[in-house]
C-alpha cells in the first residue's frame, strides 16, 4: 500500500510539474546594443538580465543581442522599438535626434557640473519630462526607461598642444559627428567642426585631416588613438556621455502590473551599474595615456569658466532651432538647480 501510495505522489508531482509551464517565461524581453561586451552597455544589460530574471521568479526572460545581430543603426533599431521587433535598445543622443530632436538636451556644453549632479538629475523628474515628450512623438510607441551613461565624461582632445582656454582651441580642425548641435559646440569656441565618421577618425587624426576630437577618455583609449597622434587631453568635462535606454511601450502595458515594476526596477539597477561602470574603467585608461607620454590637463574653476562663457551661445541656438528645445532645456535647467543645490546642502552638512 506505501508503494503505491509513493507512486501515485510521484504521478501527480510530475503532472503538476507539466501543468506549470506558463510560470517559466511568460515574457521575452529582446535587448539590443549596437556595442560589444567591453562596453558599459554590456555591463549594464548583465545586471538588468540578472535581476529582472530573478526579480520575476522567471516570469521574464531576457535575451541581450550585442552589435548589429537585429539592427545596424539608431534610426533603424527604433524602428524595430517602434514596431515590437526589439523590445529594448540603447542609443546615444546623437543615435535618436533623427527621432527626438530635444534628446540633444544632453549634449549641451557645461550643464551639468559633476557626477553627482548628473546622476541626481537623470534620475528625477527631468527624464520623466522626455519620455513623456518621445511617447507623444513616437504615437505612444516609444518608452524612454531610463537614462544611464556610456564613456563618462567628453573632454577636447588634440594632437598639437595643451589646451587650456578656449583661445587655445582657436582654427583647430575638432571632429564631431554630423549632428548640429556638437558643431554649434566647435564654432562656439572657436574651433572648426569637421564632421567625420567614427571608424575614419583615426586615420584622420594621423593624416591631419583633423586634429581633435571630444571624446571620453575610454573610447579614446580602446581606439587606441594616441598611436594617431593623439597626445592631449583637456579635462573640461564639457558634456556627460547620456545613454537612452528605449523599450517598446506595448511590449512594457502587456505586462501586468507587478511585471512591470520589476521591469523599472530593473532599469533602475541598470542605471546603476553604467554610472559606476565609466568611473572604474576610466582609472586604468588615464593611467596608460598619462604613462604613453599622453599630457593630462585639469582646467582651474577659472578656465573652466571660459570655457562655459564661451559656449553659452549654444543654449540660444538650441532653444532656438531644436523642436521642443525650449520645453527640455527649462526642464534640464530647472533639475539641474535643484540637484545643485540639494547636493551642495548634503555637502555643507557632511563637512561639520
Amino acid at each position: 500500500m506505501l508503494k503505491k501510495t509513493k507512486t501515485l505522489a510521484a504521478t501527480l508531482l510530475m503532472t503538476a510539474a507539466l501543468a506549470m509551464p506558463a510560470l517559466a517565461q511568460d515574457y521575452t524581453i529582446r535587448a539590443v546594443a549596437n556595442s560589444n561586451e567591453n562596453d558599459e552597455d554590456y555591463d549594464g544589460l548583465q545586471v538588468f538580465k540578472s535581476y529582472v530574471e530573478s526579480a520575476s521568479n522567471g516570469a521574464i526572460a531576457v535575451e541581450i543581442y550585442m552589435g548589429t545581430q537585429l539592427c545596424s543603426n539608431g534610426a533603424e533599431c527604433l524602428q524595430g522599438v517602434a514596431d515590437g521587433s526589439i523590445d529594448v535598445y540603447i542609443s546615444t543622443s546623437g543615435g535618436a535626434a533623427g527621432l527626438f530632436p530635444y534628446v540633444q538636451v544632453l549634449d549641451l556644453p557645461y550643464l551639468m557640473q559633476d557626477d553627482r549632479v548628473a546622476e541626481k538629475v537623470l534620475s528625477g523628474d527631468f527624464t520623466r519630462t522626455m519620455r513623456d515628450m518621445a511617447l507623444e512623438d513616437s504615437g505612444g510607441t516609444i518608452r524612454l526607461m531610463t537614462i544611464g551613461n556610456t564613456g563618462g565624461w567628453r573632454n577636447f582632445a588634440n594632437t598639437k598642444k595643451r589646451v587650456q582656454t578656449p583661445a587655445d582651441l582657436e582654427g583647430m580642425k575638432i571632429r564631431t559627428v554630423v549632428a548640429d548641435l556638437p558643431q554649434e559646440l566647435v564654432r562656439a569656441v572657436g574651433a572648426a567642426p569637421t564632421p567625420i565618421p567614427w571608424p575614419e577618425l583615426f586615420t584622420s587624426l594621423q593624416t591631419g585631416v583633423v586634429e581633435g576630437t571630444k571624446n571620453g577618455i575610454t573610447d579614446i583609449m580602446s581606439m587606441k588613438f594616441p598611436e594617431a597622434g593623439l597626445q592631449y587631453v583637456t579635462l573640461d568635462g564639457h558634456a556627460y556621455m547620456g545613454a537612452l535606454w528605449w523599450m517598446s511601450n506595448e511590449t512594457f502595458l502587456s505586462m501586468p502590473e507587478d511585471m512591470r515594476r520589476v521591469v523599472v526596477d530593473g532599469f533602475y539597477q541598470l542605471q546603476q551599474a553604467t554610472f559606476a561602470s565609466p568611473k572604474r574603467k576610466s582609472i586604468p585608461a588615464y593611467e596608460d595615456f598619462v604613462a604613453g607620454g599622453g599630457d593630462l590637463y585639469v582646467p582651474t574653476p577659472e578656465e573652466k569658466q571660459a570655457f562655459a562663457d564661451a559656449a553659452e551661445p549654444v543654449y540660444a541656438w538650441f532653444t532656438a532651432n531644436v523642436q521642443g528645445g525650449e520645453k527640455i532645456f527649462d526642464a534640464m535647467q530647472t533639475a539641474v538647480n535643484s540637484a545643485t543645490e540639494e547636493i551642495n546642502a548634503e555637502r555643507a552638512s557632511d563637512i561639520k
